[in-house]
């Protein structure tokens, strides 16, 4: 978790707490070291943050302290509150992961809506478990531009090993496609993210290609009416 998203977690766990914290379940809620927690604690008394109390004895919020307002009007809340709804249907854990913790802090200043229903049924969920690759190792890839070698298995349960160059992902709602320049095709391929049974993340870098591969790619899909059966 972001150190920003952190202290902001901090400051809603001692809000909600009905009596002092401890260092001990704080780091336990927040899956850190005590030691962190520490100098979370102390960044946050820095910024005057009203926080009381101290290692060994707990911590408490004084009562009255609020978060300043988000600057969206109501449309625009219940646009935020659909939109991170809807992160359920990418099968993105890291994305979900990441809505969640916004939603959190929409309700905490706007309180909850529950008016605002999204059906959760879209992508298959990443689950490492079931022999699926994280979405969010695609997308770091993605944002650094390193290649990727994977083991991809397409619609006949034919299995074949692969290194790419990943440029983008793209949600439909029923799966995610990882956009990519297959070195083995010598083209653009698609890959339902579903499908790659393994995937290791290479020192080789391809940044001075990234603009360029994205331009083609998107001057190549228009993604209107695409047929992501025939990915890979």
């Amino acid at each position: 978790m972001p150190r920003s998203d952190r202290l902001f977690e901090i400051i809603q766990i001692l809000r909600a707490a009905p009596s002092p914290m401890t260092a001990e379940a704080l780091a336990a809620r927040l899956e850190v070291s005590k030691r962190t927690v520490y100098r979370d604690i102390a960044t946050l008394q820095a910024r005057q943050t009203p926080i009381e109390g101290e290692a060994g004895i707990g911590y408490v919020m004084r009562s009255g302290y609020d978060l300043p307002p988000l600057n969206f009007d109501d449309e625009e809340i219940e646009a935020l509150r659909v939109g991170l709804a809807l992160l359920t249907r990418t099968g993105d854990s890291g994305l979900q992961s990441a809505a969640l913790r916004i939603h959190r802090k929409v309700d905490a200043l706007h309180g909850p809506a529950d008016w605002l229903q999204v059906s959760p049924w879209g992508a298959p969920l990443d689950d490492p478990e079931k022999g699926c690759v994280s979405r969010s190792v695609l997308r770091e890839a993605i944002r650094r531009a390193t290649k990727l070698r994977l083991t991809y298995r397409n619609a006949d349960g034919e299995d074949t090993d692969r290194i790419i160059r990943p440029i983008a992902l793209v949600y439909h709602l029923e799966c995610v496609l990882l956009a990519a320049w297959c070195e083995l095709r010598g083209g653009f391929r698609h890959f339902r993210t579903d499908r790659i049974y393994a995937c290791a993340v290479l020192e080789a870098s391809f940044a001075e290609q990234t603009d360029t591969l994205r331009a083609l790619w998107n001057e190549e899909n228009r993604w209107d009416g695409a047929d992501i059966s025939a990915a890979g």
